[in-house]
């Protein structure tokens, strides 16, 4: 799941402090048996989903919160995560925040929306790897599937919950992989 020796490109960066508490969690999903789980999540379902991506890709997830405006100003979307993962042969061996991105030529300042998410997996190709797949999302419906649970705090399929909230509309998800398709199917 995680590399050996796993790299923080920009550990520094105001975002890397929301996405700290994520990788604590998957090195405690990393280190424990089969049977630990983390809010729903267990090592074999990121293992496999891992698994399954291109040799070398990167992983795009980008949570925006709305955040009341101040003195008469107008509420206003900010970027409450924004980072990028390096996976090569099905593990994590890199992450670095949207912050990193700017060297690859990202406008420091983001929007929710088509076109700064499409500018976001275009710097993190250029910067990281090939997008597999890009999640953007509002900071309510990030918590939602993050902390979902089944019974107990059972494990429970991440992947379909989040394609359900794909069709609600509640995120967006794009994939940049080129499929290959046979004829056998």
């Amino acid at each position: 799941m995680l590399a050996e020796e796993l790299r923080v490109l920009d550990g520094d960066s105001p975002l890397w402090r929301p996405a700290r508490p994520l990788l604590d969690a998957a090195l405690r999903l990393e280190q424990n048996n089969a049977t630990y789980s983390w809010h729903g999540w267990n090592k074999q379902q990121i293992t496999t989903f891992l698994d399954r991506l291109s040799p070398r890709c990167s992983l795009v997830v980008g949570v925006w919160e709305t955040v009341p405006g101040e003195a008469g100003m107008p509420e206003r979307e900010e970027l409450a995560l924004g980072v990028v993962c390096e996976v090569v042969n099905g593990e994590v061996h890199s992450i670095c925040t949207f912050q990193a991105l700017t060297s690859a030529g990202l406008k420091p300042e983001l929007e929710p929306g088509v076109d700064d998410a499409l500018e976001i997996m275009r710097a993190a190709r250029r910067l990281v790897a090939p997008v597999a797949w890009a999640l953007f999302m509002e900071k309510a419906a990030w918590d939602e599937w993050l902390f979902a649970c089944g019974d107990d705090g059972a494990v429970i399929d991440k992947g379909e919950l989040l394609a359900t909230f794909a069709r609600q509309g509640r995120c967006v998800l794009l994939g940049g992989q080129p499929r290959v398709y046979t004829r056998e199917g």
